[in-house]
C-alpha cells in the first residue's frame, strides 16, 4: 500500500516538474534577450538548452517509471515566471533590469532544486536507482545554474554597480 502512495507521489511530482520544464524552455528566452549584460544572457542561453534537454531527461524518466509523458499544470512555476516577467517590465535596460532577472531566475533554480530533490528521495524509496540518477543529475544542474547566477550578479555588481554608487 505504501509503494502505491509513494508511485502515485512521484508521478505526480514528475508531471509537474515536466510542465515547468516546458514552461521555462518558453521563458528563458524572453529574459536572455532582456538581459543588458552579455555574460548574464549567455548563461541563460546555455541554460535553456539545459533545460530542453532536461525535458528530454524527464520523458526518460517517464519511459522507466512506464507512465505516458504528460504534465501537470505547475503553477508555482507559473508565478514565478510572472513574476519574473513583471521584473522586466518594472526595471529599464541595465544594471537594475539585469539584477532582477537574476533574482527571479535564482527563484525559479530554487524551486526547481527543491523539486527535483524531492522527486529523487521518492524515487530513492522506490529503488528506481536509474530515474533517481537521472533526477540527481538534473538537481546538480540547477544548483550550478543557480551558482553561475551568483557569478554573473557578482560580476555585475562590481564592474557596474561600484561605478553607480
Amino acid at each position: 500500500m505504501q509503494q502505491s502512495v509513494l508511485h502515485t507521489c512521484l508521478i505526480e511530482n514528475i508531471r509537474d516538474i515536466y510542465d515547468a520544464e516546458k514552461q521555462l524552455t518558453k521563458a528563458i528566452p524572453r529574459l536572455a534577450k532582456a538581459a543588458s549584460s552579455e555574460e548574464l544572457a549567455q548563461a541563460l542561453n546555455k541554460h535553456l538548452k539545459e533545460t530542453e534537454n532536461q525535458v528530454d531527461r524527464i520523458e526518460e524518466v517517464f519511459k522507466l517509471l512506464q507512465v505516458p509523458a504528460r504534465g501537470k499544470t505547475c503553477k508555482g512555476m507559473k508565478g514565478l515566471i510572472e513574476e519574473g516577467s513583471e521584473a522586466l517590465s518594472e526595471h529599464d535596460e541595465g544594471l537594475q533590469r539585469d539584477l532582477a532577472i537574476i533574482a527571479a531566475a535564482q527563484r525559479v533554480e530554487h524551486y526547481e532544486i527543491s523539486a527535483y530533490g524531492t522527486a529523487r528521495a521518492l524515487a530513492e524509496q522506490l529503488d528506481q536507482t536509474e530515474v533517481a540518477k537521472l533526477l540527481h543529475q538534473t538537481m546538480k544542474e540547477e544548483s550550478t545554474a543557480d551558482s553561475k547566477l551568483t557569478e554573473c550578479a557578482m560580476s555585475l555588481y562590481d564592474t557596474q554597480g561600484a561605478i553607480q554608487n
